[in-house]
């Protein structure tokens, strides 16, 4: 899985600000060439999730935005500005957990996380203006992979990733939201352990850990590293970032509150799984 000269992470250097509606292709061509750069077979391009919604277009301006009631009352209950609940309600299936401070939803994309992945950090005009995750992140990045593939004559992979709070763990961490060219969950199930045991339930989550590794040089606030080369890995496949979403059948957690049926306004989970909301702060 990892080449004899092991795995290199490069972040690439003055990458632009990104203007509503620019393509990306010819940013991340100019930030390799100031890097001294070029793609080749295997590499695997991470992308923020931020730069992608601002190519997309993704963002939201809070004085448009029209408050229904289940809104308003959510609202209060959680402490937050009624126009972003509105939004983030939009953007959302299922209310898991509201309390002061806390809004954490089941995505549409079937994200589990904090305020749908809607965030006012790092963007023009934060406090009136919210930047919302792509709208098919596994389409954003096939498409970048296909575009990069072509101008360097290369299969090259792209991995989009955003932080996200985790249950039961303190902090936040690097996720994969959208992915292409590789494959992102390796099930090693039957393959020998050291003493030669059969593993029986043993998926590596590599599009995770990934979007985790790079997160380490992006960083979360000024940095200015939203892109970073990851050389030297074999992840050879095909995949998307849907395939690591637990299916329903078998999530022990989230089933149990489908007798709730998202009702936006009591669509909590047992106090067990409540535990992601003491991250929610670092979320984004």
């Amino acid at each position: 899985m990892i080449a004899p000269e092991g795995v290199q992470l490069l972040a690439l250097k003055q990458f632009a600000l990104v203007s509503p509606g620019q393509a990306l292709l010819p940013l991340i061509v100019t930030s390799l060439d100031k890097s001294q750069l070029t793609l080749r077979d295997g590499d695997v391009l991470v992308l923020a999730q931020k730069v992608v919604s601002k190519a997309e277009n993704r963002y939201v301006q809070l004085a448009d935005v029209s408050v229904s009631s289940r809104a308003k009352v959510l609202a209060q209950q959680c402490q937050k500005d009624p126009r972003l609940v509105e939004l983030i309600l939009r953007e959302s299936e299922r209310v898991v957990r509201c309390q002061p401070g806390v809004l954490i939803v089941r995505h549409k994309l079937g994200f589990v996380h904090a305020n749908a992945g809607i965030d006012h950090s790092n963007i023009p005009c934060g406090d009136e203006q919210v930047l919302l995750l792509p709208q098919d992140p596994d389409a954003s990045a096939a498409e970048l992979s296909r575009q990069l593939s072509r101008a360097y004559s290369a299969q090259v992979a792209v991995v989009i990733n955003d932080s996200f709070g985790r249950a039961w763990r303190q902090g936040t961490s690097g996720v994969c939201i959208g992915a292409s060219g590789l494959r992102v969950l390796d099930d090693q199930c039957g393959n020998d352990d050291l003493f030669g045991q059969p593993l029986q339930a043993t998926q590596v989550a590599l599009g995770d850990e990934i979007a985790a590794a790079a997160s380490l040089l992006m960083g979360a606030a000024d940095e200015a590293c939203p892109v970073v080369l990851v050389r030297g890995l074999s992840v050879e496949g095909q995949g998307a970032a849907e395939d690591l979403l637990r299916p329903a059948e078998t999530d022990l957690f989230l089933s149990d509150a489908s007798q709730s049926d998202a009702s936006l306004s009591d669509g909590f989970l047992s106090e067990a799984s409540l535990s992601e909301a003491q991250c929610v702060d670092g979320e984004g």
